[in-house]
């Protein structure tokens, strides 16, 4: 089959792999892509969200399958695009539709669906401009630290933990009154702290039926000892030390099946991943946050574990056979080291030539996040520029081959974690 992957990082640079070694792969284009994708399939210039584009391409080049890497698409209705138009509704999207995509793109629409179905998750309540001075009161008397949440779609950073009353009203007159993350911002759930150790749990589904695949653990910081600004993600390790049979079969009981169902039930279309956020309270796993595609920098920890083919399980869910699926996963742990640029996640260079990548072998690959290619030579084009990979007996092993790796790649600037799983160590 011909297929067409949405997106540019380290996560798209995962999936393309991954779908280029399926006996099922034709033509694999990817949109825009990396100097990274450009190993696995054609890049194309074109925009993830510039549908009509979108539409005369996968016409051109007869594409029998969409995949869209990010959620922007998906919350701008490639879906329903694809749906209501004749000549293009035979293509599979491998996603939700956009009212199921409000699961990600609304936090609000999140957590009344988790409490539909009785999900737990933190205690809220939501605020905006006609309810602005009870807001206020709510966050006076409200208990620290307190979480706030820009209800839309923030580049991953609508979210902040403030430690004291006068900084929680400061930042929410900022939200909605200042529009501090824009029309994102317009509505604020303001939510109760949980204390513990969070993981992320992904699963694939039809809406109806779903497989669990491994899970991982980011790091978010951007300095060692989860110390200093929050960014996209500094790396992750699969599996999770903590996540064992007995707490998985709790996820799966008391998350994953109902929001499953919960899905089933409203009749929201619903094909392709879920993204479980999950905080580990004390043994008890409670919802952070829904995505409504992969994680990154966790694809690049969960894709190399996965020994399923990848188109294998997309063309179950499009046939409506995933139920007859079995994920099989590789018993080795897998560590992901991202480099990034000097800077990031504030303002950072592009364009610093790289040097040292080596060739990816069974037990690793370098994934391009930020990259871009002119003949031969590699530049920095992002914040986050690559992910080294790697997979070994145990984590502790698994680390240090990637950290190796990352001290043999050179770029101005290099910035990298060494302690990615350090509490696990």
């Amino acid at each position: 089959m011909n297929i067409l992957l949405l997106g540019s990082g380290g996560r798209e640079h995962a999936l393309a792999l991954k779908m280029s070694q399926s006996t099922q792969c034709g033509k694999l284009f990817i949109a825009p892509g990396n100097a990274g994708t450009a190993q696995c399939g054609t890049n194309v210039n074109m925009g993830v969200s510039d549908f009509e584009k979108i539409r005369t391409f996968c016409l051109e080049n007869q594409i029998d399958l969409v995949v869209p890497g990010s959620e922007e698409a998906l919350v701008n209705g490639i879906y329903d695009f694809f749906q209501q138009d004749a000549a293009l509704k035979h293509i599979p999207v491998m996603g939700p539709s956009r009212f199921g995509a409000q699961l990600e793109g609304s936090k609000a629409f999140a957590k009344l669906f988790m409490q539909r179905h009785n999900i737990p998750t933190a205690g809220y309540r939501e605020f905006n401009a006609n309810n602005y001075d009870e807001g206020v009161a709510y966050l006076k008397q409200h208990s620290l630290p307190i979480v706030l949440k820009a209800d839309g779609l923030a580049a991953g950073k609508g979210v902040v933990i403030t430690p004291s009353h006068d900084e929680a009203l400061a930042e929410f007159e900022q939200m909605i009154r200042a529009a501090k993350f824009g029309d994102a911002s317009k509505t604020v759930v303001i939510e109760e702290f949980l204390t513990g150790i969070e993981l992320s749990v992904f699963v694939i589904t039809d809406g109806h039926t779903y497989k669990i695949l491994p899970e991982a653990k980011d790091y978010k910081r951007i300095g060692e000892g989860d110390k200093g600004l929050n960014t996209g993600g500094m790396g992750a390790v699969s599996p999770v030390p903590f996540a064992d049979a007995a707490f998985m079969s709790k996820v799966e009981e008391k998350i994953i099946r109902p929001t499953v169902a919960g899905l089933s039930k409203e009749g929201i279309v619903y094909n392709g991943f879920i993204f479980f956020g999950l905080i580990n309270v004390e043994g008890e796993p409670f919802v952070i946050e829904y995505n409504c595609r992969m994680g990154d920098p966790e694809t690049e920890v969960v894709m190399p574990r996965l020994k399923n083919d990848l188109l294998e399980l997309f063309s179950a869910v499009s046939a409506g056979q995933l139920g007859a699926q079995t994920i099989h996963t590789d018993e080795r742990a897998a560590a992901t080291v991202m480099l990034v640029s000097k800077g990031y996640p504030e303002a950072y260079e592009k364009n610093k030539a790289i040097t040292g990548i080596p060739a990816a072998t069974a037990n690793q690959v370098v994934f391009h996040a930020g990259s871009r290619q002119e003949g031969s030579q590699v530049f920095t084009n992002g914040g986050r520029v690559l992910a080294v990979t790697s997979l070994a007996e145990s984590l502790s092993v698994a680390l240090s081959h990637s950290v190796q790796t990352a001290e043999q790649i050179s770029f101005e600037g290099k910035t990298y974690r060494r302690d990615i799983g350090y509490e696990f160590l």
